[in-house]
């Protein structure tokens, strides 16, 4: 899965009260980077999050022998379950384990792995016109809207030029409620009424433990944040993914001053934490939202017993309907974007990948883990890799579409996404179609003011390690509705307050506004 939602605590907060030696302890139980070979032949370790892949030894044997052939070497990916993924990875890092290439972003660790140089800073290497199919297929525009302060750290992974999260739901549902086509916020709010009256076997909006931070204050728009649909134009950062959102000043770059806010003083924000204590307290919501993981979500809604969740530009919802319409006959799925102006709305957007393929400074061969990359560029073998093996895993539907055979699932964000070369499933709605269609267009988005600014952890690394853990404890809570909105929201300020809020706050506006003077 390639969204913001699958992010994970920092080493402090994930340790769960672990020391850090008990954590590189486990972290040493798992299988060691791959190096050297019988008779010398590298075999290059990357980290994949997830499970293995049904089918998975079949597909490496091919893609190995294709490598072997191509360019002399193999690869050893290690899957890490998601649920450790993000502490895991940081853990190989910080052992020094000579791994290769990991999946990575700032929803994980990358920000953190920049700052300590665990990481490759990778423009030196992308000069020269070495790697032909790879710049082939990344577009030159994203590339230099994912360089922090001018430094490229990861390959963007991307199958749509912008990433908007959004609505997926139950079109036939709709249509049974006099409600076929929904295209604002008060729509969607009253089908999930409709389906809470009449449907009580059937939860309104399904939530995962990784959605609690995206449905007020988020970027581009809270998912359930209706001021945010119907301005689609703020920007927010923060330090580290899990940490506190600022929202910085939209007049920024004309008077050289960033602002930055903690969330709950912008407009709307208040509104759209009652409205979600509201819903919470309507049952619109599963109330395990907070231990409930993205798998087991899925698996409902394929089941029939959740009527929306959460859904991304990258045209992989309607890959839910084949086994949904075999669970229940005649259901159908609808992709839905609430935006004020539809198409023409022209929201935000950082043109910031949510998935990187990075270089671990501490590799055998960074040269040939860009190899690798070139070669995942070209459409045969992104196929394989992605796919898996045809006739077998899949079919190709002309020259753009596939029909999948098997239940091979590869988590191609973490390796070979390339929005030039991916496939859309057959099977792929009309409302689908037209969402990724938008997202393909660079001139549907303005450009964010602070699009390219990444601030720099470092200087408040204990601040916002304690401000993370504080987020954890009493925002995410907050987030979901499970708490009184007064008596929440107070408890989180006192315990930002204690953690250094004022320092990171300043912090924030002295890294965001040494950004504006620099554009």
């Amino acid at each position: 899965m390639s969204n913001p939602t699958m992010s994970r605590r920092g080493l402090l907060a994930a340790g769960g009260g672990l020391s850090v030696a008990a954590l590189l302890a486990a972290c040493s139980s798992q299988p060691k980077a791959a190096g050297n070979q019988a008779g010398g032949a590298l075999a290059l370790s990357l980290l994949l999050p997830g499970d293995l892949p049904a089918g998975w030894d079949a597909v490496l044997a091919e893609v190995n022998k294709k490598l072997q052939a191509d360019l002399g070497f193999t690869i050893k990916p290690q899957f890490i379950p998601w649920t450790s993924y993000g502490q895991q990875a940081l853990l190989k890092f910080t052992a020094g384990e000579k791994f290769d290439t990991a999946l990575q972003a700032r929803w994980l660790n990358m920000t953190q792995l920049a700052a300590s140089g665990s990481i490759v800073e990778l423009s030196s290497l992308l000069a020269g016109g070495k790697y032909p199919n790879l710049t082939a297929t990344i577009d030159p525009k994203i590339i230099e809207l994912n360089r922090w302060s001018g430094k490229l750290y990861g390959l963007p992974q991307i199958n749509s030029v912008a990433r908007f999260h959004h609505f997926s739901i139950r079109q036939d549902l709709a249509d049974k409620y006099g409600m076929s086509d929904i295209t604002d916020f008060a729509g969607l709010e009253k089908f999930w009424y409709d389906v809470k009256q009449k449907n009580k076997d059937i939860i309104p909006i399904g939530l995962t433990s990784r959605m609690p931070k995206l449905l007020v204050a988020w970027n581009p728009v809270g998912w359930l944040n209706p001021y945010m649909w119907e301005n689609p134009t703020m920007s927010l950062a923060s330090f580290t993914g899990e940490s506190l959102n600022f929202v910085l000043a939209a007049d920024g770059k004309q008077t050289g001053s960033s602002h930055p806010l903690p969330f709950w003083e912008a407009p709307g924000m208040m509104d759209a934490l009652r409205l979600v204590r509201k819903y919470y307290q309507d049952g619109l919501f599963n109330k395990n939202a907070l231990t409930l993981d993205s798998k087991a979500l899925d698996s409902q809604f394929k089941a029939g017993r959740v009527a929306t969740t959460w859904a991304m530009t990258d045209g992989l919802s309607s890959a839910a309907l084949p086994e949904l319409t075999k669970n229940v006959p005649g259901a159908m799925i609808a992709n839905v974007m609430p935006l004020k102006g539809g198409e023409n709305a022209k929201p935000y957007q950082t043109f910031q990948s949510d998935n990187f393929v990075v270089l671990n400074a501490k590799g055998q061969s960074n040269e040939k883990a860009m190899q690798l990359q070139d070669w995942a560029s070209i459409k045969e073998n992104h196929d394989l890799l992605n796919y898996g093996i045809p006739g077998k895993d899949w079919n190709p539907v002309g020259d753009d579409k596939y029909e999948k055979v098997s239940t091979y699932t590869f988590p191609g964000f973490g390796l070979a996404w390339r929005a030039k070369l991916e496939r859309r499933i057959k099977e792929m709605t009309e409302s689908e179609a037209k969402w990724f269609d938008w997202a393909q267009d660079i001139d549907n988005f303005t450009i964010d003011p602070y699009a390219s600014f990444v601030p720099d952890p470092e200087p408040v690394k204990r601040e916002n390690a304690q401000v993370t853990a504080a987020m954890t404890q009493f925002a995410n809570p907050l987030f979901i509705g499970a708490v009184d909105v007064d008596q929440g929201l107070d408890k989180l300020k006192k315990a930002l307050d204690r953690a250094g809020l004022a320092k990171l706050q300043a912090e924030m506006a002295k890294q965001a506004d040494a950004y504006l003077k620099g554009q």
